[in-house]
């Protein structure tokens, strides 16, 4: 089972950017498409970017294209999520999770981490 981490959330001002790291355990990593996901206070969690196993197909929420871009690093079991041009609606606590594909963004694991939050400030 993949247990997963994520990390580099803060505080920033709208317009600027911030880098997502979610590192993975587990040698099975790279079998996985990835995705990740955001819930603001008192939303539902939603789909924010997927990318598939080998990183050559992604996909993304609509308000979010253009401006976060998602990647991955299959040797480090990392896959990251550049946020750049931040709105203040992109406030939430951000989370990853592996999904069934870039464009079938269903989580695949039961147990979520702990997430990152995200902040941008008007």
């Amino acid at each position: 089972q993949v247990q997963l981490g994520e990390s580099g959330g803060g505080l920033v001002q709208t317009g600027g950017s911030l880098r997502l790291s979610c590192a993975a355990s587990g040698r099975t990593f790279s079998t996985y498409a990835m995705g990740w996901f955001r819930q603001a206070p008192g939303k539902e969690r939603e789909f924010v970017a997927g990318i598939s196993m080998s990183g050559g197909a992604t996909n993304y929420e609509d308000s979010v294209k253009g401006r976060f871009t998602i990647s991955r690093d299959n040797a480090k079991n990392t896959v990251y999520l550049q946020m750049n041009s931040l709105k203040p609606e992109d406030t939430a606590v951000y989370y990853c999770n592996a999904i069934i594909a870039s464009w079938n963004p269903k989580p695949r694991l039961d147990s979520w981490g702990q997430g990152t939050q995200v902040t941008v400030s008007s």
